[in-house]
């Protein structure tokens, strides 16, 4: 299904079909009216002897140089190729395909004064499956995200290189496979494709889809860890949450309600259960994971807003004066990346904790040291809760907010920046520890659970379970444990293991109607 792009309506499901699914996306065509509109506005003032920022002037702190109208085209190739200054490895396709459909969306306000043709080449990109290789690092998220941008433009001329489909090439032979001819910049066009908030945002919705993934796991390892611990359903009361108010907390008790309905281990200790209370790592789910779900509602509307944004400056004007402004500027984007960092660094850290009560015989409820088979010749998951609390340990350390670091830059013409866009690169680095630690939790549930045999879980339980053992067996002997770790990883990753449940069951990232 391709996805048409109208700015200002686009939602969370568009940009999540462009990112998971490789959805191709197209402007709507009612946009052609406002970016022809301020296509001309730029090519009048670029006519004309009045001075308009980055439209016949230097850029930054060179902005007071005036730039012949003879020479406004080399003025935004130079500024191009001069910024294509990124370095570490390319991003990976799902975020250069959502960068592009974001850029698409700023531009289709008609605000940026960029020509029709210029905005198709993108759509054309993208519909041919040509990526360009932007490299990660090189952007402060202020004034842009500059460098990596660049990159993104300098395809479009030809420049630097792209993937076609799998195979990395020069982007001009790219363009040239695809039947596409390279764009020759006009005023202002390499000025509006380099401004903009648009790889600092598409990192971070890559993150909050990948974080929302891991919490909807996360609910499903966290009932598999009360099961195979014994423990209470009773703090999941509805009550209890309502008497709260917090939407996120009363949608995840909910969840957790659902999944353990029918279990009969629940049932076997209903009745006479010496023990009063819970840990909280198994009793507080729904306040920690409630939370770091709001958490995640709150920053997946800031970045819908942001996506839906015109992010470039100048910005012609619906009067058509051509104004400079600062909404290149990431700071929200860099306050959401440190929510979803928080949200992701803590759904780890109470995952890590159920994991290690259950490898713990004193406090497992009298499962097995380690929940090995044959404990003393077996280890079991003694080294796979290790491993679950390093990277814990972390994300931990990665959860400091980026959003508070600052250094000028430019000469000092750019003197506060946002750090958004490694902000929000390191979530990815963050979710990927998280599905191991949730991995692992996967593998310490199921095998706490089965080894309650006869007893079994509820039933929407034991289909995660099953989707888990086609994949990884039943732990045993010993065995080398490598595999399986990273198997039960890409599980979560894959989102085999929460939609292995019932569909509806987990909460969405819109949150209910209030």
């Amino acid at each position: 299904m391709t996805i048409v792009l109208k700015p200002g309506a686009v939602t969370l499901f568009d940009l999540a079909s462009v990112f998971w699914c490789g959805a191709p996306a197209r402007l709507d065509p009612a946009c052609d009216a406002a970016i022809a509109r301020g296509a001309a506005r730029i090519a009048e003032i670029a006519a004309g002897d009045a001075p308009v920022y980055g439209v016949n002037t230097g850029f930054g702190k060179l902005a007071s140089i005036r730039i012949p109208a003879e020479d406004v085209a080399t003025l935004q190739c130079n500024l191009i190729l001069s910024h294509c200054c990124g370095v570490g490895k390319p991003l990976p396709p799902g975020i250069v395909r959502l960068v592009m459909a974001l850029k698409l969306i700023s531009l289709g306000h008609g605000a940026s004064g960029v020509r029709v043709e210029t905005a198709r080449l993108l759509e054309a990109m993208l519909a041919n499956r040509i990526l360009p290789v932007i490299p990660r690092q090189g952007s402060v998220g202020a004034s842009g995200d500059l460098a990596p941008l660049a990159h993104m433009t300098a395809a479009m001329m030809g420049h630097g290189e792209a993937w076609f489909g799998d195979i990395r090439m020069p982007a001009a032979a790219a363009l040239a496979k695809a039947g596409l001819a390279p764009v020759t910049l006009a005023a202002k066009e390499g000025l509006a494709l380099i401004n903009g908030t648009q790889v600092s945002t598409a990192l971070a919705l890559a993150g909050v889809f990948r974080a929302h993934r891991a919490l909807k796991a996360s609910l499903v390892t966290g009932a598999l860890s009360t099961d195979a611990a014994m423990g209470s359903s009773a703090p999941f009361h509805p009550e209890i949450h309502a008497l709260r108010g917090h939407a996120g907390q009363i949608d995840v008790a909910a969840a957790l309600r659902a999944l353990l309905d029918g279990s009969e281990i629940r049932e076997s200790h209903r009745e006479s259960d010496h023990r009063v209370q819970d840990p909280y790592c198994l009793r507080c789910q729904p306040q920690v994971g409630g939370a770091c779900l709001d958490l995640l509602r709150q920053a997946a509307a800031t970045l819908e807003t942001e996506a839906n944004a015109v992010t470039d400056n100048p910005l012609v004007l619906a009067d058509g004066t051509v104004v400079s402004g600062g909404n290149f500027h990431a700071e929200p984007v860099a306050f959401a990346a440190d929510q979803i960092a928080l949200a992701v660094c803590e759904i780890g850290a109470i995952a890590q904790r159920r994991i290690a009560t259950l490898v713990d015989p004193a406090l497992n409820s009298g499962l097995p040291a380690f929940l090995a088979v044959r404990p003393g010749i077996n280890s079991g998951l003694m080294i796979a809760e290790v491993t679950s609390a390093a990277l814990m340990s972390e994300n931990k350390q990665m959860s400091h907010p980026a959003s508070v670091d600052s250094t000028p830059t430019s000469a000092n013409q750019e003197d506060h920046v946002s750090m958004a866009c490694h902000g929000a690169r390191r979530l990815l680095r963050m979710t990927r520890n998280l599905y191991v630690i949730l991995g692992v939790e996967a593998l310490t549930g199921a095998q706490g659970v089965e080894l309650r045999a006869p007893l079994v879980t509820s039933p929407e339980l034991r289909a995660a379970i099953a989707a888990l053992r086609t994949r990884v067996p039943a732990l045993e002997d010993d065995r080398y444990m490598a595999d399986d770790l990273r198997i039960a990883a890409d599980l979560i990753a894959d989102g085999g293991f929460d939609t292995a449940v019932s569909p509806g069951l987990l909460p969405d990232l819109r949150g209910p109607a209030r």
